[in-house]
């Protein structure tokens, strides 16, 4: 089964679309995972996740037969060139675990071999990609490693990974010149870092984002605070002045990414992260502090609270780290009952038809601001809308 590229987890959201889109380019993909059910349900043509203007691409590919899938790891070793897209998570105490990247490679390693290039392509604690290259040169094995870190906006891969540059490294000057080489089938452009500086590149990408929202959120709780309206300050903040347009709305900041991440460089910095540290406070704390406002104004304990989008952004299925999720417990406790609904996410057993959930509903949460909510009517019920986006 030898193929140009090897994508090691090739069936997650960082995987499958960076494979369809080489498939594109002409590359034989093998797609290496463990989840036979996600692979099996690929092979037949459709996406396990939401993915836009990926399913034609894949079917195209697939009846190319540039795309192939192994869940045995000796047929990794059969490609030139190894993507791992497989990070490092924080663990309990918010600090990096190295642990998966580690077994992964202890997996991997009997069967690669020292001409192969090796490729990290998801968020890693800085020094990792060095790590990986001394832990495989202690194995016996002097592949090159390289890493290219993904910044795509989850569900939208297909186009940003055509549209954006691709920051790429390596740990010689080899291994970053074939990295270029191999990404230049796919991007617009590449930019060249040392293997360090890449890795906070996308540490710093994702942390700016999660303290921008954190900002917004800060914003917002002050206004709220005041009983001042906070969308009415932003549109005139934003009106005409263009050092303002970059400002957020508010809104849950949550997901795979921004709070691992902005985790992962405060655990590097000693946690003295600090201004990283308080974006975390402010962004875990917004959904207490709707349960707070909520409760100075009814006795929540009578009422049954309805929960609307379950993922961790709207137009997703993905509801990983979702703040809806840290809202649900809370208000589990206080609340008479909580129903909850998402049009996307299809792996909660919990979930009931949006219908039953309104009707039976004293207050109504919008958690994510998915777009069959737009016009939606609540029918004169209590409604905390953090984003402004329900009719008002």
């Amino acid at each position: 089964m030898q193929a140009d590229i090897c994508i090691v987890g090739g069936a997650g959201h960082v995987g499958l679309p960076l494979g369809i889109a080489f498939a594109v380019a002409g590359k034989s993909v093998c797609i290496y995972d463990i989840n036979r059910a996600a692979m099996d349900q690929i092979q037949s043509g459709s996406l396990p996740f939401m993915e836009v203007g990926a399913e034609p691409l894949l079917k195209s590919v697939l009846s190319k037969g540039l795309l192939t899938f192994t869940n045995q790891p000796e047929n990794v070793g059969q490609a030139k060139v190894v993507i791992v897209t497989i990070g490092t998570p924080v663990d309990e105490f918010l600090n990096p675990s190295l642990k998966l990247i580690s077994d992964c490679f202890d997996t991997l390693a009997p069967h690669l071999r020292s001409d192969q290039h090796i490729v990290l392509r998801s968020t890693v604690y800085p020094s990792v990609t060095e790590y990986v290259a001394k832990t495989l040169k202690e194995k016996g094995l002097n592949c090159e490693i390289s890493f290219c870190p993904e910044r795509i906006v989850q569900g939208y891969a297909i186009q940003e990974l055509k549209s954006l540059p691709q920051i790429v490294s390596g740990v010689t000057k080899e291994a970053e010149d074939t990295a270029a080489d191999l990404f230049k089938a796919i991007a617009p452009e590449v930019v060249r870092l040392s293997p360090k500086e890449a890795e906070f590149a996308k540490l710093f990408c994702n942390s700016f984002r999660y303290i921008q929202f954190a900002t917004a959120n800060q914003f917002y709780m002050i206004c709220e605070s005041a009983k001042v309206d906070y969308y009415k300050v932003l549109k005139a903040m934003k009106h005409n002045y263009p050092r303002m347009k970059d400002v957020p709305g508010a809104g849950f900041a949550a997901g795979p990414c921004l709070f691992k991440d902005t985790m992962q460089l405060s655990a590097f910095y000693e946690n003295q992260f600090s201004i990283g540290l308080q974006a975390m406070l402010v962004n875990e704390g917004l959904p207490l502090f709707l349960v707070g406002q909520l409760r100075q104004k009814c006795d929540l304990s009578k009422l049954t609270v309805g929960l609307l989008g379950m993922a961790f952004k709207a137009q997703s299925d993905d509801r990983r780290s979702s703040l809806s999720y840290k809202l649900k417990k809370v208000l589990s406790t206080q609340a008479k009952a909580v129903l909850t609904t998402d049009p996307f996410v299809k792996d909660d057993p919990d979930l009931r038809p949006l219908p039953e959930v309104i009707e039976n509903s004293d207050v109504v949460f919008l958690c994510a601001p998915h777009e069959e909510y737009k016009d939606l009517r609540l029918h004169g019920k209590e409604v905390v809308d953090v984003w402004r986006f329900l009719p008002h």
